[in-house]
């Protein structure tokens, strides 16, 4: 697998981000767009926090539900992670490799950012197939041999995002999804 630099990361996270929204949002509603990217008997007693980390309300069922992506700054696509979900986020934050010692979840009902398929730190011009999946669950594996047997390939349902890094995951789409473009 590919070893990407702190700074690459770091990078491509500003470049791909969405303009900060000049708006200001209430706790309230940053708590309910935060809820609604897992089910209710996740969401209900999950610990919510803002993208920049800030508690926004403690939790009791070790999940942790944000209004939007914390590694890209301005975005609202909400996610519900467990325990494993938020140390690979940490550690990708940090520009570390995380390998998961147990299977790790996320949601993310509300859909996801229109992204690159094999490279989490593209250029905006990259060529490959870049896309927007609706409704989502995301899991980590501790191996990637465990993996071995899923696509690439995000039409043909369940498939390794980024699987040629460290950064590898499941994406198992829930909905349709909401935009795809190859550049060749």
């Amino acid at each position: 697998m590919t070893q990407l630099k702190p700074i690459t990361i770091a990078m491509v996270l500003v470049l791909a981000s969405m303009p900060l929204s000049a708006e200001t949002e209430s706790k309230e509603e940053k708590i309910a767009r935060a809820m609604s990217a897992a089910p209710a008997r996740i969401s209900a007693d999950a610990t919510i926090i803002d993208v920049d980390g800030a508690l926004l309300r403690d939790g009791s069922n070790g999940w942790t539900c944000m209004p939007g992506v914390s590694l890209i700054p301005g975005d609202k696509h909400p996610m519900c992670n467990d325990k494993v979900w938020m140390e690979w986020m940490q550690a990708a934050a940090e520009g570390k490799t995380f390998i998961p010692t147990e299977i790790g979840f996320s949601y993310m009902l509300g859909g996801d950012a229109f992204v690159h398929n094999d490279n989490p730190a593209p250029m905006p011009d990259e060529k490959g197939l870049w896309y927007s999946e609706g409704p989502h669950l995301m899991l980590l594996l501790p191996s990637p041999d465990l993996a071995k047997s899923i696509t690439n390939n995000p039409m043909q349902g369940p498939s390794i995002m980024w699987g040629e890094t460290p950064m590898w995951h499941i994406m198992v789409p829930i909905g349709e999804m909401d935009k795809l473009e190859a550049k060749n």
